[in-house]
């Protein structure tokens, strides 16, 4: 694809998205603001940290280069018919189970970096094919394993329109659940802005074998201060919000969301842990650059809450003993 298509493409998405009536392009940007930790310059450890957790940004190193598993980069296809490729990482368990379910790794807002290949390789530690596809690779113009600047991805996810996010999801899916080893069945876990598009692929539904997503800090459309009703009532799968209390843009709707789909009768559940900030799962109890240990503590103790929540949830749903 050439960089003078790709630059046309790149506009003609934006003018698109600017005629819609959809959240702020740049909505995640205040994430940081809200405490978000994450993008904070972290020394690596030789430390793999807590096993049964997904490593922080400073165990991630270790964590990936210490882990067993096979794991490997995957040029899909859309299914949209368009020719573009789609790059995803994917990481297999070890496991004596004839076929294994799927969870599809959403990434935040600063693209498929190490850190979401380090969660996705914890999946897999736990018995399930993970697969996390980068959202980005369509209007970078080629699929490439290469990994890009976290201001780099956050550019190009903000003229990434939903219909591609998802589309990209289900091409994961389809590959992943086609490998000899897989169960038909998968999940979607997302962070941030992966946990936006969690919400957007529960709500279109998925292709056949979807069974419920987990949105860590990652609202659904929202039109103001209140849920979109017309949306939320087309969910049919299970799904979790896991947010930090110190992300006051999520807090503030988590009750408009609990109370929306109480009332639809959707299968949900909310958490806004007090004390953590968005990002908690990455940041865990890694040094703040404040030194702010009240603040590790609590990150920390969100975690270590929310991801055998998120386990139970997706051994349940996708009916793994």
């Amino acid at each position: 694809m050439s960089s003078r298509f790709l630059l046309t493409s790149c506009l003609i998405v934006g003018t698109l998205a600017a005629c819609r009536k959809q959240p702020p392009a740049d909505e995640h940007m205040s994430h940081m603001a809200a405490g978000d930790l994450t993008q904070q310059p972290v020394a690596s450890s030789t430390s793999q940290g807590d096993l049964s957790l997904p490593p922080s940004s400073t165990h991630t190193a270790a964590r990936l280069a210490a882990s067993p598993r096979h794991s490997e980069w995957v040029k899909l296809a859309y299914p949209d018919g368009k020719g573009d490729s789609l790059m995803a990482w994917i990481v297999y368990p070890s496991t004596s189970n004839a076929k294994t379910p799927v969870v599809v790794v959403i990434h935040e807002i600063f693209g498929l970096s190490s850190w979401v290949r380090g969660v996705a390789d914890q999946l897999a530690s736990q018995g399930f094919i993970a697969i996390a596809p980068d959202l980005n690779s369509r209007i970078r113009g080629m699929a490439s394993a290469d990994s890009i600047s976290a201001d780099s991805a956050r550019k190009l996810a903000n003229i990434v329109p939903p219909a591609d996010r998802n589309a990209a999801i289900d091409a994961a899916a389809t590959y992943a659940m086609s490998q000899p080893a897989a169960a038909p069945k998968y999940a979607v876990i997302g962070f941030c802005y992966g946990g936006s598009t969690t919400w957007i692929h529960v709500i279109n539904g998925g292709v056949p074998g979807f069974s419920g997503g987990v949105a860590f800090y990652g609202l659904p459309y929202m039109s103001g201060p209140i849920p979109n009703r017309d949306s939320l009532v087309k969910i049919k799968t299970p799904v979790m919000l896991l947010s930090g209390a110190q992300d006051t843009r999520i807090g503030a709707a988590m009750p408009a969301v609990d109370s929306m789909m109480k009332a639809l009768g959707k299968p949900y559940y909310g958490n806004n842990y007090p004390g953590a900030i968005h990002g908690f799962a990455r940041a865990q109890d890694d040094p703040t650059p404040t030194h702010n240990t009240a603040q590790e503590q609590a990150n920390l103790a969100a975690i270590k809450d929310a991801w055998p929540r998120t386990i139970a949830f997706l051994k349940k749903n996708l009916d793994v003993q």
